[in-house]
């Protein structure tokens, strides 16, 4: 769970309303002109709990993707094994063992004003996940999507678990069709030496 800080110095973003038609053409094109000039393994990195219903952006979105069967997009966090404060550093991890010279972009749901609630923002930027519930996480991503599922400024944990989850998934779908779009403009194919190792189930830990 990422927290919108509204005295962080400007950073390049781009949002939109998870209800926007537009949503996916434009934000799929914006994330683009970010990518880098040389051809990267991309990674998907979802993170959350489906423990909580504003905290399950992540891992759905992570699941809707991967049912997808993405070409070039590699996705680690979902439902089923979902990456979240307990094992972060463990996907960290496995992330730098499989992939070469990894791109990746970080996906987490956050809070943030009542106005922004139902946007999607891209931040060509790491992300800090854990900031809305005062976690000390590692920062990750070479860029983050992440959606506006609540109102931030008090009872965090109550607000999560009180969020409409059918929003979370409209939500997360809105991400997947983005990533999916991404993921058919990625036309180039990878040499077999990108991929160093064979990858391998992040453990599953209660939280």
């Amino acid at each position: 769970m990422y927290l919108k800080n509204r005295f962080e110095q400007p950073i390049e973003n781009f949002r939109m309303p998870y209800t926007d038609s537009e949503l996916s053409h434009l934000m799929c094109k914006k994330i683009l002109s970010w990518f880098p000039d040389t051809p990267r393994e991309y990674i998907i990195l979802c993170i959350g709990t489906d423990r909580s219903t504003g905290d399950a952006l992540g891992p759905l979105t992570g699941t809707f993707l991967q049912e997808t069967n993405p070409k070039h997009l590699h996705v680690y966090g979902t439902v089923h094994d979902p990456v979240h404060a307990v094992n972060m550093q463990e996907a960290i991890t496995m992330v730098k063992e499989n992939h070469r010279n990894p791109y990746i972009i970080a996906i987490d749901a956050c809070l943030g004003r009542n106005t922004s609630i139902g946007h999607i923002i891209t931040e060509k930027a790491p992300l800090r996940p854990g900031a809305a519930l005062n976690k000390v996480l590692p920062t990750i991503g070479d860029m983050n999507i992440t959606g506006v599922v609540n109102i931030s400024g008090f009872m965090e944990h109550s607000i999560l678990q009180n969020t409409r989850l059918s929003v979370v998934i409209d939500m997360a779908k809105q991400i997947t069709a983005i990533l999916s779009n991404i993921d058919q403009r990625l036309t180039y194919n990878y040499s077999p030496a990108v991929v160093i190792s064979k990858k391998h189930p992040i453990k599953k830990w209660t939280v």
